[in-house]
């Protein structure tokens, strides 16, 4: 039984005639009309009959007028929590992200809502491959991804909200002779041995297009998908890695030092995942625009050092 139906019956019931609910739904007495012996058919008995010139109801249309009733207010209910779930700018937000976004947004985050009557925030970190970050929406209302120019798109399951477009940078010691150019070159990184990432990452294919445009296979050395232990190892030695240049903390690697290729041109997505339906949350996107606002601080302090 359908809800225009039902309440086309109820609509007879307390107006007496069809004419007067047609006017009361908006709607044409044909289409009340229509509705009725519809309701009628499914019903499997007689709902209506005329008593001179007013539509009466059969005892059995009566009942059914009446559970009518009980589906409205449920409806209402229903309605009525929606609405207050959307508007409920103090509920928590369960967010997610990859660990360099982790590190550099998480603590942001939270001192931005501390003292706020907003939303309680709920973090957890994942490192995960590309393809997998659309899952996470499941578990979270926010998931922080990852996404390489060339790869596929996210699926249209998710809504994707760009955060930015990070550069990657090559990572170098200090004391490194590449530390005292600008810029650099594929040629200029032949025989170094490179920190890349685990097998089936995105990042892997990045390290492998430098070699190629440089004439050589690159030297794998280490295997760390995390980026802070990364930027240690070359800290501290003699290797070599692409290091995200907004996520990853310069404080905490003085004697790091980023150097952007000239070409190839080497950078990720950064987008905020999330379900279409949970984006009509109040307390989401008020998350969600404080993301932005904490990304484009970041964009903006780590220009490349010279």
């Amino acid at each position: 039984m359908e809800l225009g139906q039902l309440r086309a019956l109820r609509e007879v019931e307390a107006r007496g005639s069809i004419a007067a609910a047609a006017l009361a739904l908006h709607v044409t007495p044909s289409s009340v009309s229509q509705q009725l012996a519809a309701l009628a058919r499914k019903a499997g008995m007689p709902l209506t009959f005329r008593e001179g010139r007013r539509t009466a109801l059969t005892p059995a249309g009566h009942a059914l007028a009446r559970a009518a009733i009980d589906v409205e207010v449920a409806l209402a209910r229903a309605d009525a929590a929606v609405e207050s779930f959307r508007a409920d700018t103090a509920a928590t937000v369960s967010i997610a992200a990859f660990h360099s976004a982790g590190l550099a947004l998480f603590g942001a985050l939270e001192r931005a809502f501390a003292a706020d009557d907003g939303p309680h925030l709920s973090f957890h970190d994942h490192d995960v491959p590309q393809d997998a970050f659309p899952t996470l929406v499941s578990g979270h209302d926010l998931v922080i991804a990852h996404r390489l120019p060339n790869s596929p798109p996210w699926p249209d399951t998710v809504r994707a909200t760009p955060l930015a477009f990070e550069p990657l940078d090559v990572a170098v010691g200090a004391a490194d002779p590449l530390a005292r150019r600008r810029t650099l070159r594929p040629a200029d990184l032949r025989g170094r041995r490179w920190v890349s990432v685990r097998s089936g990452f995105p990042l892997e294919g990045a390290i492998e297009l430098i070699g190629t445009l440089a004439g050589e296979e690159a030297t794998i050395a280490h295997r760390i998908n995390e980026f802070f232990v990364a930027a240690a190892v070359v800290e501290a030695g003699h290797a070599v890695a692409l290091v995200p240049r907004y996520t990853v903390n310069r404080a905490m690697f003085p004697r790091l030092r980023l150097r952007p290729l000239a070409e190839p041109r080497l950078g990720r997505h950064i987008d905020v995942l999330a379900r279409p339906e949970t984006l009509e949350r109040a307390n989401v996107r008020s998350v969600l625009a404080v993301l932005r606002g904490i990304m484009a601080e970041l964009a903006g302090e780590n220009a490349p050092t010279s």
